[in-house]
């Protein structure tokens, strides 16, 4: 009797499953709701993971849960006070919000600290130039752009 083809090499039998990967493979399919069920077993297996806490923050907005996605986005902040992310997420949620105040803090705490991928150039400049806005008086509702090119 031969072994069964998934039990050979990583991710076989015996190994647990990496539901961190699974969620954000679920996540890029825009299966939003089975993202979010892998993403819980990750934090059970890590709690306290920022960047899991993060990625569920990113679903629960894709599925119009705002108030949901800021509790994640705040909840990872305290875990890890440097995540560009979470600070760029949340900024952007509180400045739907109207929470203008909270959407400049969190816009300047990125920038203090931004990322530095390849892909980062579209949202340091998409948070520069909605700080500039804010600072130079405001952003009417229509002139949001949330998601910064996401």
């Amino acid at each position: 009797m031969g072994w069964w083809p998934f039990s050979r090499g990583a991710g076989g039998l015996g190994e647990p499953p990496d539901y961190y990967r699974e969620g954000l493979k679920l996540a890029n399919q825009q299966k939003y709701h089975e993202a979010l069920t892998s993403f819980r077993l990750a934090l059970r297996q890590r709690p306290g993971d920022a960047e899991i806490m993060q990625q569920m923050a990113v679903v629960y907005t894709h599925i119009g849960m705002p108030e949901e996605a800021v509790k994640f986005y705040e909840e990872a902040i305290k875990t890890r006070q440097d995540s560009p992310a979470a600070h760029y997420g949340l900024a952007f949620l509180l400045l739907h919000r109207g929470d203008t105040p909270g959407a400049r803090w969190h816009l300047q705490a990125f920038l203090q600290q931004p990322p530095s991928d390849e892909g980062a150039a579209a949202h340091i400049e998409h948070a520069r130039r909605t700080l500039q806005q804010l600072e130079a008086g405001g952003i009417a509702e229509g002139e949001i752009d949330a998601w910064g090119g996401e």
